[in-house]
């Protein structure tokens, strides 16, 4: 932990422009495809209502909109390659032609009165699930004064000669409030669905990148019993040769005490790869599991600074209820970690850790004395990308090393850890206890992570 006057501002990013950056691409094919469709519908349409039921409309004008629409999908095609992505202000300026040009064909047929007037929510709803924000405000705008516009002025819907159809206005402004209220409401459904994909999508490969790296850690230890075993041989027949040498040479020789050296040093290699091919026992030893209190304030050491004290309180235990033994898994170390970092830097001075157990459970609690959860992401509590206004415990603040191709100050911290814990079978709760702060309790079955054998997830370690 670093002196309080020298922790560093950190950048607080928002849900919004977080997934918006990440979903703000969309191919043209994928486009021109729907557009291609879009034009399919309307020329079936209009050919079947002028031609099949013989009413009445500007076949012209209509199929001058229709080419329009074409010509553009045409020449799209012809400078851009199939695979070509569209930016977000691209993809508006596409989406928006098709809003315009589906309100002059309704104009030309009868406006909102028209029943395809439904297709408005079509573009909006492309672009809530595929833009940013602000672009599919904008669209919605456009989509919405459309409407506005071609329910007040259009042409009269095509129906038999003699046989007009004449709405009432109260009936007119019904329509009119449905498509609003209906590409309002698609449009925000569309968007929190596709905003919750794009977060939980991008916070799993984060916990998986943190895995990987536990992993790949862990990794090291499968090598080093390998290259034990290809080393064991030749080192055996070194300390074989050199005390063989030792034997023949006489005792006042010069080379002896070289002889006597090399062999001491090929026995100290035996002894590192003899540890090295049995690092659960040899190399580990007992810290393999430690005692619940021991391995708290093992993994709190690193969090420790002369600005906030991490206090430990673990029960004593007994011979009827002794104090377990906590296997070390990854997930286990970087889940708690992740939540001491994240309570350290939220508290003014201090941060305690409680620890308890009985026959059917194991508790920790972690509490600290800062300003606690912000009360605008409080609901919202283990989801990714979930940050807060500065001052006020965000899950997921802490620090992580950008170094590690982890992301810093991205609301992951507290998913990252969650997922992780819950990887050992563990259930998180998060909240504001009544005297203030922030506070983080993990509930493990007993068995788990203290049974006779390590977590299942990370038996891999």
């Amino acid at each position: 932990m670093s002196e309080a006057s020298s922790k560093p501002v950190k950048p607080r990013l928002y849900v919004a422009s977080r997934t918006g950056a990440e979903r703000g691409r969309v191919r043209l094919r994928t486009l021109s495809n729907l557009r291609w469709l879009a034009i399919s519908g309307q020329l079936a349409a209009l050919f079947l209502v002028y031609f099949a039921f013989g009413y009445s409309l500007p076949l012209g004008y209509c199929a001058i909109a229709i080419a329009i629409s074409a010509v553009l999908n045409i020449v799209l095609a012809l400078r851009y390659p199939a695979s070509h992505r569209l930016a977000n202000r691209e993809a508006s300026y596409y989406l928006a032609f098709d809003v315009l040009q589906l309100a002059a064909l309704l104009y030309l047929t009868g406006g909102i009165t028209n029943p395809f007037a439904l297709m408005f929510v079509a573009p909006v709803v492309i672009a809530a699930a595929t833009l940013n924000l602000g672009n599919t405000l904008v669209l919605a705008g456009i989509a919405f004064v459309s409407v506005s516009l071609i329910g007040i002025f259009h042409r009269p819907l095509p129906w038999p000669a003699g046989d007009m159809l004449v709405l009432p206005q109260l009936y007119q402004a019904g329509i009119w409030a449905a498509l609003v209220i209906g590409i309002g409401f698609t449009s925000v459904y569309a968007w929190r669905i596709a905003s919750e994909s794009a977060r939980m999508s991008a916070g799993l490969a984060a916990t998986q990148l943190a895995l990987a790296r536990e992993h790949r850690l862990a990794s090291l230890g499968a090598l080093a019993t390998a290259a034990a075993h290809e080393l064991g041989t030749p080192l055996g027949t070194i300390a074989v040769v050199a005390r063989e040498l030792e034997r023949a040479l006489p005792a006042n020789s010069a080379e002896v005490e070289d002889v006597r050296l090399l062999r001491d040093q090929a026995e100290r290699c035996r002894a590192i790869i003899a540890r090295l091919a049995n690092p659960e026992e040899a190399m580990l030893g007992q810290a393999a599991r430690l005692p619940l209190g021991a391995l708290l304030d093992d993994i709190a050491a690193p969090h420790r600074g002369d600005d906030v004290a991490i206090t430990v309180a673990v029960p004593h235990g007994d011979a009827d209820n002794p104090v377990p033994q906590v296997w070390r898994a990854p997930e286990l170390l970087h889940g708690l970690g992740n939540i001491i970092e994240n309570a350290a830097d939220f508290a003014k001075s201090e941060v305690r850790m409680q620890a308890s157990w009985d026959a059917a459970s194991l508790h920790v609690v972690i509490e600290d004395d800062g300003p606690g959860f912000a009360p605008e992401i409080f609901e919202r509590i283990g989801e990714p990308y979930v940050t807060s206004r500065p001052g006020h415990h965000a899950p997921g603040d802490s620090d992580i090393d950008p170094a590690l191709g982890e992301h810093e100050g991205m609301g992951l911290g507290f998913f990252i850890a969650k997922v992780l814990l819950e990887q050992t079978g563990g259930m998180v709760k998060a909240g504001n206890p009544p005297g203030g702060g922030a506070r983080v309790s993990i509930v493990w079955p007993r068995g788990v992570i203290d049974g006779p054998e390590p977590p299942i997830q990370s038996e891999a370690n």
